[in-house]
């Protein structure tokens, strides 16, 4: 049995969530004035829409009318998608972000910015962006290499093939 609030969110969320071929990717309460957010955060293969977020926080809202689990303190519930610049933790994160632009921070070696371009149980196979029109190079990074990872925001990327993006 859980002894937390957030465990006893976690387990009464997470069949929600499951039910719609979502992850339930974070629980988190924060203090807002005399209110408190409830913050929910979820992910799904090809992401989760603005429509898909509203269903699951109707059916989230009454499933939290029907338990005790947020007390009697008033509460504003927010389900939403991870942010565009999210860290990559689970193996599920970096399936979900092939083709996108990361970078990494590595134990040894410093930081690297590349595009993941495949991945299996042990690495990814990422594409280093090429300077001054070099083309961009291939390499193997394998996960216990990688201290932490986050999706880089791209705002001119080019069309694949296009080396100037």
């Amino acid at each position: 049995m859980s002894t937390t609030q957030i465990d006893r969110l976690r387990e009464l969320l997470e069949p929600l969530a499951a039910k719609r071929d979502m992850d339930l990717e974070d629980v988190r309460i924060t203090p807002a004035g005399r209110r408190r957010v409830l913050r929910v955060v979820v992910d799904a293969d090809g992401g989760v829409g603005l429509d898909a977020c509203a269903e699951l926080s109707r059916e989230v809202s009454a499933a939290l009318d029907d338990t005790e689990v947020m007390g009697g303190a008033p509460y504003v519930l927010e389900v939403t998608s991870p942010g565009a610049e999210r860290p990559l933790t689970e193996f599920r994160h970096y399936r979900r972000s092939v083709g996108r632009l990361v970078r990494f921070r590595l134990h040894e070696g410093g930081e690297l910015t590349a595009r993941i371009v495949g991945l299996d149980e042990e690495g990814l196979d990422v594409e280093v962006p090429g300077e001054k029109g070099r083309p961009p190079t291939a390499r193997r990074v394998a996960f216990p290499e990688v201290a932490a990872a986050r999706v880089e925001v791209e705002f001119s990327r080019g069309p694949a093939g296009d080396e100037r993006a």
